[in-house]
């Protein structure tokens, strides 16, 4: 219990939240309209993307976190800004890692019920701002769904954030990186405590999933 008390604990959970909450809300400011525009557009060449997209939902982490360090190193062609071993590289990593996540599972949840949706709003004389409003609202349980996941799988992630983080004391490290390094120095007390508090928050991630996968559930049945 001795780590909970601990500043440096709670330094690294800090830096954890900042990398997860922005790039999962960067996120999913690009993935739920690219979920939303790829269902409902019809051109050549859909379904090529549809699968591009879903083979970067398995595309191992440490080769994203090598693309990334590659871009930002001295010499590469973002080196100017000089984001490598920073909190930036890390969220750009987990944008990549986690955008076509949200786009797929948004795209999933659209298939479904959209193109119906669509349709009663174009009988009932609504605007195209107006559809898209009640689709958003209609299919809002799996956009939540899409974000808790998202969530969660950039809290988790440990191979590329190392790569561009570099696992920097005060700076990058994460709660995941921080395992890493406790169990390669024998500190395996503590790394059992970062693993609790990580669990913890993978459990209440996966009730509020399935809190919400099931309020949509009831509200379908309903409908």
């Amino acid at each position: 219990m001795i780590a909970f008390l601990d500043a440096e604990f709670w330094g690294i959970v800090s830096i954890t939240m900042q990398m997860t909450l922005s790039s999962t809300i960067i996120s999913t400011i690009l993935g739920i309209p690219l979920g939303l525009w790829l269902q409902s557009a019809n051109f050549r060449g859909k379904g090529l993307i549809v699968n591009i997209n879903r083979t970067l939902m398995a595309a191992p982490p440490v080769v994203v976190g090598l693309v990334v360090y590659l871009l930002l190193m001295r010499n590469g062609l973002a080196g100017s800004l000089g984001w490598l071993f920073t909190l930036q590289a890390m969220i750009i990593a987990q944008v990549i890692i986690i955008t076509p996540i949200v786009c797929a599972t948004v795209y999933s949840a659209a298939e479904q019920s959209a193109n119906s949706i669509r349709a009663f709003a174009f009988t009932m004389g609504a605007s195209k701002i107006q559809t898209l409003r009640l689709v958003i609202k209609e299919l809002s349980p799996g956009i939540y769904f899409a974000i808790v996941v998202a969530f969660g799988r950039a809290m988790s992630e440990v191979g590329a954030i190392m790569i561009v983080g570099g696992n920097i004391r005060h700076r990058t490290r994460t709660m995941t990186t921080a395992i890493t390094m406790l169990r390669g120095q024998g500190d395996f007390q503590t790394a059992i405590w970062f693993g609790i508090f990580l669990m913890l928050v993978a459990f209440i991630l996966q009730i509020l999933a399935h809190f919400i996968t099931r309020k949509g559930r009831l509200r379908n049945e309903n409908i």
